[in-house]
């Protein structure tokens, strides 16, 4: 708003509406209706179904015992164990996903333009590839049989095959090893957009202080990439427990629930058994965990971070 528009206001003279106006509304016009629809829509919706016993006719209100179920405490209740699942998962997932992301930006970060636009497509094409493509892929690198790879690779060392994906021994490591293996491609090319933002001026002057490479890193790297590192462990840990396609298309969430994760448990319960309103509670109880969980590390890790 203009400082004209300020004064009219001042006056109490009325805005006019302009052409101007009209165009710029017209043009978001078309993103907040799919907003709207498409997001807006179905929160609302999933929170009002959330208190209901949904069936296609006649749906009955029940108040909050959707939630009530959910929470309450008992061995035939999936809900926790999903969560301590997605808990495990993203508590080693996600760390180590940045970690390694970091270490090969660092890594490409020498090379030339051309030379780092090569690893930036090598890294990034899994990320375009179908997840049931990807799924299958990693199917055959589990293969129980001694002819998987994986179990090749441990009959080279001496050590018997694993039954990868059906014991509850192995079942949750397998899918972490898929996760750390494949889904580096976008926070490498993010990390290599920030150290490409980092003055050289900084470097030379450890240079002439004689600091090694990891001391660059460490004080210098590091510190500078802080607001990189937490937009990616932010969107990391939302994305972790919001995961499913992994857990659904390698195991089922078996052998006897050890995969199980809370979308794929909202999945089951909504499409599987038909609770609508105990999959939307769930649902909504894990938007405010996640909201919870940024919350907490933006408030951990944002103290002296600048946007």
């Amino acid at each position: 708003m203009n400082e004209t528009k300020v004064r009219q206001l001042k006056n109490g003279r009325k805005l006019r509406f302009t052409n101007e106006d009209l165009w710029g509304y017209i043009f978001i016009a078309a993103a907040m209706i799919i907003f709207c629809v498409f997001t807006l829509y179905p929160v609302f919706n999933a929170i009002y179904t959330s208190f209901l016993e949904y069936k296609p006719f006649g749906s009955e209100f029940v108040g909050l015992q959707n939630y009530v179920d959910t929470l309450k405490y008992s061995k035939f209740n999936l809900f926790y164990k999903a969560a301590l699942n997605t808990l495990v998962y993203t508590a080693v997932v996600v760390p180590l996903s940045l970690l390694i992301s970091f270490t090969v930006a660092v890594m490409i970060l020498p090379f030339s333009k051309k030379t780092q636009s090569v690893f930036k497509a090598v890294y990034y094409l899994p990320g375009v590839a179908s997840g049931v493509a990807l799924s299958v892929v990693w199917l055959w690198l589990y293969d129980s049989s001694p002819d998987g790879l994986f179990n090749q690779l441990l009959g080279f060392f001496g050590i018997p095959a694993q039954n990868w994906l059906s014991s509850t021994k192995t079942a949750m490591l397998s899918l972490m090893i898929m996760a750390l293996l494949s889904s580096h491609g976008t926070q490498i090319i993010t990390y290599i957009a920030a150290l490409l933002g980092i003055d050289n001026s900084y470097f030379e002057a450890a240079e002439l202080d004689g600091a090694t490479f990891f001391q660059k890193v460490r004080f210098i790297v590091w510190p500078l990439v802080k607001p990189t590192t937490l937009f990616l462990m932010v969107t990391g840990v939302i994305g972790s427990f919001q995961v499913f396609m992994n857990a659904y298309m390698m195991t089922g969430g078996g052998p006897d629930n050890a995969t199980t994760m809370i979308g794929l448990l909202i999945y089951n319960n909504a499409f599987e058994y038909g609770k609508y309103g105990l999959a939307c509670a769930q649902a909504i109880l894990l938007t405010i965990v996640i909201a919870i969980m940024s919350l907490f590390q933006f408030r951990l890790m944002g103290v002296d971070v600048e946007y």
